[in-house]
């Protein structure tokens, strides 16, 4: 598979928690996947990138450290100078992926204030549920449908949540 990924962190998320999130570019109707990780070292980086990312995949990034040595063998890798005032070139960007963040960022901020590290994972769940099935093409009850198969065993108790 030539599945084109790209791939941003959001970083200082209640001074801690870090999030990698993957998507596809221009238009290309790809499913968004996210994760809260602990940190942004590059032995953390590349293990959830090979977790996470079919091989032969072409990652586009930003110049972050981290992910350096990733082309090779597994990935092509695409790099962006943000630094550099460089946002595109070619086919090469990380605009879509940045408007992942943006809509999570808003969402944390606009609407619920403040996320707990401890439960940060259940909002980016939410909002990557909301980017893959809000799809308006696909029919309401399609869509209500994976919503209940994505929640179907899956309960959180008050206890559990203030433990």
């Amino acid at each position: 598979m030539d599945e084109k990924l790209l791939l941003e962190w959001i970083k200082n998320i209640n001074d801690a928690v870090y999030i990698l999130s993957r998507a596809a570019p221009g238009g290309i109707r790809a499913r968004t996947k996210a994760k809260v990780v602990g940190n942004t070292d590059q032995e953390t980086v590349h293990r959830v990138i090979h977790e996470n990312v079919e091989v032969r995949s072409t990652l586009n990034t930003d110049e972050f450290a981290a992910y350096r040595g990733l082309g090779g063998l597994f990935f092509d890798h695409e790099t962006i100078n943000h630094g550099a005032a460089e946002f595109v070139r070619d086919n090469v960007t990380t605009n879509s992926i940045e408007s992942v963040f943006a809509v999570l960022k808003r969402g944390l901020i606009g609407v619920y204030h403040h996320a707990s590290p401890k439960h940060l994972h259940r909002y980016v769940d939410e909002f990557a549920f909301r980017l893959n099935e809000g799809d308006v093409k696909r029919h309401t009850l399609d869509r209500l449908e994976s919503f209940v198969k994505g929640i179907a065993g899956k309960r959180l108790t008050y206890k559990a949540y203030i433990a």
